[in-house]
């Protein structure tokens, strides 16, 4: 509950279930699982802007948000939502960091534990006994959607669409329904993201939420 709150907080309140384009899980799923490692495994890192929509579980928009993130593997993300407000969500490795400079808080998470309601960050490449908590179908070879399998998740599923071996759109479900549909531009592999992106400083004055 407390990832919940802190997602809607940084505007990422939601990553992605029940979409119907996806094909049977139990069929192939294991191979569905190794096809997406291996694709992900192509991308070593890469920048980008992104616009995001959230979509209710009426289907109502509710929010649109630009912004810009920066991925490289293994397990480093930088997310920074520019507008309409300003928060930051970074992953150094080992602590996973969400800054909200309004309410003048961060919240510090272990990488491990915060994959389960995060699962973007097993596009940087999170370990495999991360990946047993997830199923994967596959609707071609450019279209993977992630499942959790805990039934306490938080974020139920993840939809990746590819342009090559590029990261092209996401969509995310929470529980609730809710959906964040977000479109990637100006997508830069190379060079990789400046590893200062990654680190993260707790800054004067600001209050500390340490639940590693």
């Amino acid at each position: 509950m407390i990832l919940n709150k802190i997602w809607k907080r940084t505007t990422l309140s939601c990553v992605l279930a029940g979409l119907t384009l996806a094909s049977p899980l139990v069929f192939g799923a294991l191979d569905y699982k190794q096809a997406l490692q291996q694709k992900l495994a192509k991308v070593d890192g890469f920048s980008a802007e992104f616009s995001q929509q959230v979509i209710d579980a009426d289907g109502n928009e509710i929010q649109q948000s630009t912004g810009n993130l920066a991925l490289k593997r293994p397990n480093l993300l930088h997310w920074q939502t520019v507008s309409p407000d300003e928060t930051l969500v970074v992953s150094d490795g080992d602590t996973l960091w969400f800054y909200n400079p309004f309410v003048e808080q961060v919240t510090a998470f272990r990488v491990d534990n915060a994959v389960a309601n995060t699962p973007i960050l097993l596009l940087s490449g999170l370990n495999e006994q991360a990946w047993q908590d997830y199923q994967v179908s596959k609707r071609n070879d450019n279209e993977f959607t992630i499942l959790a399998t805990k039934q306490d998740a938080q974020v139920t599923s993840l939809h990746i669409v590819f342009n090559g071996d590029q990261i092209d759109k996401f969509t995310v479900v929470d529980a609730t329904g809710q959906l964040s549909h977000f479109d990637l531009t100006d997508v830069v592999s190379t060079p990789l993201p400046n590893a200062e992106l990654f680190s993260f400083e707790v800054p004067e004055g600001v209050d500390l939420d340490d639940q590693r």
